[in-house]
């Protein structure tokens, strides 16, 4: 029996690219809990290439305790997300563009549109097996980042996107945006522990591409 790498599972909310909208946390999906937040990592053009080396390898996720396990690069349609227009409305979807290979430096590979992948997050004692798939990259002169939606199985339904920015005065940013509901039933009850665990997850992020940790 083929073991599943649960790329030919859809992802489990309607908003696909939602975390590319600028007015996210004013007017989030219905029903979805809306997170924004950034720190600055430095500045420059070498804190800024290793910062997205780090990002794009999974150094944020494996920063901050989890486990990248049973990777895929998916065989199924890549989604490409949504595109905004300047006063915010959706133009639709974007066009899809080939994407090359890129390596880091060590010879590990850059996360790709259409990757899935199972993140074993800890929690106290437990350990959370959280399926997600890569549902856009972004790779823009002074923008590099991803954002991955939940599958099947995930606590959470909804998208996470990363995001390291090098704004005009040459500081270093890295942004984190979510939209975010409890997954079923039984997590809704528990959903108060659900955004407790998010918040410290997310502070664990903002953390991860810090130039003492990522030295």
């Amino acid at each position: 029996m083929r073991r599943s790498t649960f790329t030919d599972q859809p992802v489990t909310y309607g908003a696909v690219g939602g975390t590319q909208a600028p007015d996210l946390l004013y007017y989030p999906p219905k029903g979805y809990r809306p997170l924004q937040k950034k720190v600055r990592l430095g500045s420059g053009d070498e804190r800024f290439d290793a910062a997205v080396s780090a990002l794009m390898t999974w150094g944020v996720q494996r920063g901050s305790g989890i486990q990248i396990t049973e990777v895929s690069e998916g065989t199924g349609v890549q989604y490409e997300g949504i595109e905004y227009a300047e006063d915010g409305t959706p133009k639709g979807m974007r066009e899809h563009r080939a994407e090359e290979d890129v390596f880091a430096d060590d010879g590990s590979p850059y996360i790709r549109n259409g990757m899935t992948a199972v993140l074993k997050v800890p929690f106290g004692p437990f350990t959370v097996s959280a399926p997600i798939r890569v549902v856009y990259v972004v790779d823009e002169p002074f923008v590099k980042g991803f954002a991955y939606g939940t599958l099947r199985g995930h606590p959470e339904s909804g998208e996470e996107a990363f995001l390291v920015e090098q704004r005009e005065d040459g500081t270093v940013w890295f942004i984190v945006k979510s939209l975010s509901r409890p997954s079923n039933g039984f997590y809704r009850l528990v959903s108060p522990v659900l955004r407790f665990m998010q918040g410290r997850i997310t502070t664990k992020y903002l953390r991860a591409l810090l130039p003492a940790r990522s030295a």
